[in-house]
């Protein structure tokens, strides 16, 4: 993936929204990319079924109405901040959904589809080099965010997940989390776009994270391949949990970039008992990709 062109941003709402279109932009500049945002809105008539589940008619064309006012209000309020963005920040080109791709500098487009977010995000994730999302609310709900997971488990492309607050600048130091498994991989693969340009390159490895698979040092070998040169540091457990030892080294090495395989273990053992990706998703203050 050291070629990017195309960066698919899904946004429901203006959550975190625009931390994610700046991290997007600098994105696009960086890989001189398209970047696609798309607002999924959802169809009120979905409500329709909940008529043969103990609710009268009438009950559920009120809820079909209030799902349709929400609707509108969220597509409405995602595309005014496209359009503040854009007005802000006129070196990018806003371009239609479909039309032919700018070569020589980065463009973006703002794109609506209606219908089922779980559906149509991953569909378009499949043709973009990365998702971009923005990162969920903080709390217990981050690690059971929809379009994340939905990217994560049904595009076969890597995810992005954008700081809350507005980054400042372009990525220089990139952090890689590695554990052997082909989820870490996938990950380091994704990361070799940031990795070429960035300034400094560290594989981060620990003892109760490492898997059957190969070494940082092999990982250290496979980078100067792609004539990226980079060091690696074992980081220990911070009161024996691993994903709050890997941040913790994340910081100190002052990154830009964590990336990372995405759930070794079942997603659901992880909501349960907890994991080191669910609490990357609930605790990271960088940019992290993520792949399965």
């Amino acid at each position: 993936m050291k070629d990017v062109r195309k960066i698919l941003l899904p946004m429901v709402s203006t959550s975190n929204g625009e931390a994610a279109l700046i991290r997007g932009y600098n994105f696009a500049r960086r890989f001189g990319a398209h970047l696609a945002v798309l607002h999924v809105r959802p169809d009120g008539r979905d409500i329709a079924p909940l008529a043969g589940e103990g609710l009268s008619g009438a009950m559920v064309e009120d809820l079909m109405r209030t799902a349709e006012h929400e609707s509108s209000r969220h597509a409405h309020e995602v595309r005014a901040l496209f359009e503040r963005f854009v007005a802000a920040h006129p070196d990018i080109e806003v371009i239609s959904p479909h039309s032919t791709f700018p070569w020589d500098k980065p463009s973006i487009s703002f794109n609506v589809i209606n219908g089922a977010e779980s559906e149509i995000v991953p569909s378009h994730a499949r043709l973009s080099d990365f998702t971009l999302v923005p990162h969920p609310d903080s709390g217990a709900e981050v690690s059971s965010s929809e379009t994340l997971h939905a990217v994560l488990f049904d595009s076969g492309r890597p995810v992005v997940i954008a700081p809350r607050t507005p980054p400042k600048g372009m990525i220089k130091r990139v952090c890689i989390g590695w554990n052997g498994t082909a989820e870490s991989s996938s990950a380091l693969r994704g990361a070799l776009a940031w990795a070429h340009t960035a300034e400094a390159v560290r594989v981060l490895h620990c003892g109760d994270y490492q898997r059957r698979g190969p070494k940082a040092r092999d990982v250290i070998d496979y980078l100067s391949f792609h004539g990226i040169k980079a060091d690696s540091v074992e980081f220990p457990p911070v009161d024996r949990d691993v994903g709050k030892g890997l941040l913790a080294a994340c910081h100190d090495f002052n990154a830009d970039m964590l990336a990372m395989g995405a759930y070794s273990h079942s997603r659901l053992r992880q909501l349960i008992l907890g994991g080191v990706t669910r609490y990357i998703l609930e605790h990271a203050d960088l940019t992290v990709l993520m792949s399965r």
